[in-house]
């Protein structure tokens, strides 16, 4: 039961504790160099908590799943731009442009469970009319609990 009546200003004053350095989880060694920039990209946009030892290797895995969607789609974007001279058409195949897209597609499909079970997708950071959640935290002003 709340207590009654006007917050005295002694409950109300902000002490200030010690301030604790949280160090941001860094990437394993066995990832590539374009790994480890997407692994600082991703980091680098949480607080610097978020990630743990525990999720480091799913965060790995979705930093390899970027990498690779990134190759495809250089691959995609090669393969339709070479054109035959003589028949003015791709030189690539139905079948091998059709295999280029399903592996896209489940690097993309990969991308996108993983950033949703990390939490670091938009789906999981904006609410139901798209603006940023607001971060549950106590304000300095807010008086604190008495126990």
């Amino acid at each position: 039961m709340a207590a009654r009546g006007r917050i005295s200003s002694a409950a109300m004053e902000v002490t200030v504790g010690p301030v604790v350095v949280v160090e941001r989880q860094r990437p394993p060694a066995e990832l590539t160099d374009e790994e480890v920039e997407i692994w600082a990209a991703v980091v680098d946009c949480e607080p610097s908590d978020k990630f743990s030892p525990a999720t480091a290797p799913m965060l790995a895995q979705y930093c390899r799943h970027v990498v690779q969607a990134k190759r495809i789609a250089v691959l995609i974007e090669r393969a339709t731009s070479d054109i035959d001279p003589e028949t003015k058409q791709p030189t690539l195949s139905i079948e091998d442009y059709d295999r280029l897209l399903k592996i896209q597609e489940r690097e993309t499909r990969a991308i996108s469970s993983l950033a949703t079970r990390m939490r670091i997708s938009q789906q999981a950071t904006t609410n139901h009319r798209g603006n940023k959640k607001p971060i549950a935290a106590k304000k300095p002003w807010e008086p604190r609990a008495r126990g």
